[in-house]
Order: C-alpha cells, then sequence, then structure tokens
C-alpha cells in the first residue's frame, strides 16, 4: 500500500466508503474523541473545512477511545454530539483504534509514513496528518497543534 487511496473505512453511519473517492484532494485526517480537553479543536477544524472545501480540502474526523476513554458513545451519538456542539459537517467515521494490535489500517499506514516526536505511535486524541493530492503523507502535527495554526501549510498543498 503506498497512498490513502489503497484504503476504505467505515463512515459513522455505517457505509464502507474508499479512501479513493477523495483522490485529487488535500485532507487532514484527525483522531478525534468528544470528551477530551482537545474537543474543542473541532471548532477550528469545521473553521478549516468551511474555509477550504471549495478548494478540494477535506478534513476526516475518526472517532477514538484508546486514550484515556474520552470516546466511549455508540457512533450515532458521537455524531450528534459533533453536529450539536460544533456544527460538524465535515466526514466523520465510524470509531476505530489508531494503535495497538488492533487499529485501523490506515492509521498503521499513516503513522509509518510520519513519525511522531515520540515516535511511530499516536500518543494521544487529536492528531493531525496532512495528505498531499497524491495520497501521501505531507505532515503530522500533535494534538496540541491548534488547526488554525497549520492554515498555512494546507495553502502550500493547496498551491
Amino acid at each position: 500500500m503506498t497512498t490513502i487511496y489503497d484504503f476504505s473505512a467505515k463512515t459513522i453511519d455505517g457505509e464502507e466508503k474508499q479512501l479513493s473517492d477523495y483522490e485529487g484532494k488535500v485532507l487532514l485526517i484527525v483522531n478525534t474523541a468528544s470528551k477530551c480537553g482537545f474537543t474543542p479543536q473541532f471548532e477550528g477544524l469545521q473553521k478549516l473545512h468551511d474555509q477550504y472545501k471549495e478548494q478540494n480540502f477535506e478534513v476526516l474526523g475518526f472517532p477514538c477511545n484508546q486514550f484515556g476513554h474520552q470516546d466511549p458513545g455508540a457512533d450515532e451519538e458521537i455524531n450528534q454530539f459533533c453536529q450539536k456542539n460544533y456544527g460538524v459537517t465535515f466526514p466523520m467515521f465510524s470509531k476505530v483504534d489508531v494503535k495497538g494490535k488492533n487499529a485501523h489500517p490506515l492509521f498503521d499506514f499513516l503513522t509509518s509514513e510520519q513519525k511522531g516526536i515520540l515516535g511511530e505511535q499516536i500518543k494521544w486524541n487529536f492528531t493531525k496528518f496532512l495528505i498531499d493530492t497524491d495520497g501521501k503523507v505531507a505532515k503530522r502535527f500533535g494534538p496540541q497543534k491548534n488547526p488554525d495554526t497549520i492554515e498555512t501549510d494546507i495553502e502550500a498543498l493547496l498551491n
């Protein structure tokens, strides 16, 4: 597997989605959580999505309950929370593991392509992977990196 287009994932509504459907777009893939100190980043992620969606950009959210059990709800509950509290309209996917033996293959790929400061494994919620128009991992951002601080990186890939 050489790009994210080789993977599929289940949407939060239960449909299998080929990531090749996003071919040619700049993507920001984020492991999210509804009950985390970083949860307010949904607002910034939605802002980025709104600001750049007409320029071939998408945010893809992947809920994860591996860090402090901060996303314990079912997919429907998570989806309602994101829409009600943060107005999320960007694509959300079914809850996944992002590390360990049950990690979704997409996240195994992402972490092998872009190591973090402390190594390959994702350490917490709201780790972000910026994907270029060829489906390759361009950058990785830690949870503390606010979405509004990566606009320049997104714009560089859109131009």
